[in-house]
């Protein structure tokens, strides 16, 4: 089983490297300097919050230069060598009191739908597990009895297969479109980071607390991303490699694994009687989690 597994993950890696013409890639560019491309609504409403923050960062540290570069040139000690000696000035205090109260409370209105919309998970169709170790990714979609281990993949491999090292992992991770899928992130060591950035996806996986993201990939492609938390001497060694694939290829790749489809299992139950299961129903429940 093992075997068809690793086949089908090839030939999905193959068929993914033979037609980047559709296939979205979220995954760092070289001098690279805004947010990924989102593939998720969330990502989107990230991409959205940036674009209204980003003219008021640069508006403070231009106003801020300004004035120092102006207390500079007026008030050194050759331009202004007798000192007035006010120590008060309302209206001047008044304006950075209200005006700095005004600015976060619009960064306040953007922000907290945000927030909340990335803690309000919606009713999901898929949970997958993520468990970070030292050092390397175990995903797990517990209700399909899918267990994998991501390591990262060698150099000479990742050159062979022409992926990116570093990023590139021996066990990608398959998600179907259009599914909200539910995350629960926790660790088995160290403090981890489970981050997706073209999901607009971050969560902490901690030892003994399990933390709760989600996720909706909208389009088909490859995505990377990599823990994001200093857990220790391989940190840089934990990539994370998510292929978002039609619900079909999925549901394949489900089987490939070991795993049983949810939907199979629901149509035999209603027919087959309680005390004699059938064998389709008891063929899953005999496989253990790997």
């Amino acid at each position: 089983m093992k075997q068809v597994a690793l086949i089908a993950t090839l030939a999905a890696g193959a068929a993914f490297g033979a037609d980047q013409a559709w296939a979205a890639v979220g995954a760092p560019v070289d001098r690279g300097v805004d947010l990924q491309p989102a593939a998720t609504l969330l990502m989107r409403d990230i991409h959205e919050f940036h674009g209204f923050l980003l003219p008021i960062i640069v508006a403070i540290s231009v106003l801020v230069l300004t004035l120092l570069l102006w207390v500079v040139v007026r008030y050194n000690r050759r331009a202004n060598p007798t000192p007035r000696k006010f120590t008060h000035n309302m209206l001047v205090e008044v304006i950075w009191t209200v005006v700095p109260v005004l600015i976060l409370v619009a960064i306040a209105w953007k922000s907290f739908p945000l927030l909340y919309e990335e803690e309000r998970i919606p009713p999901a169709e898929l949970t997958l597990k993520v468990t970070g170790n030292s050092w390397f990714w175990t995903l797990e979609y517990p209700d399909l009895g899918v267990n994998i281990a991501a390591n990262l993949l060698p150099e000479e491999d990742a050159r062979a297969q022409g992926r990116p090292y570093l990023l590139a992992t021996t066990e990608p991770l398959l998600v179907p479109v259009d599914t909200n899928v539910r995350v629960l992130v926790t660790s088995n060591d160290v403090i981890h980071s489970f981050a997706v950035p073209a999901f607009g996806f971050k969560e902490d996986a901690i030892m003994g607390r399990v933390n709760e993201g989600w996720f909706n990939v909208e389009q088909e492609g490859v995505f990377y991303g990599q823990c994001s938390e200093l857990c220790g001497l391989n940190h840089a060694y934990m990539p994370i490699e998510i292929r978002a694939v039609s619900r079909e290829e999925f549901d394949q790749w489900v089987v490939a694994q070991g795993g049983a489809l949810a939907s199979s299992d629901a149509a035999p139950a209603v027919e087959a009687p309680a005390s004699e299961p059938s064998a389709d129903q008891a063929a899953p429940a005999a496989n253990p989690t790997r």
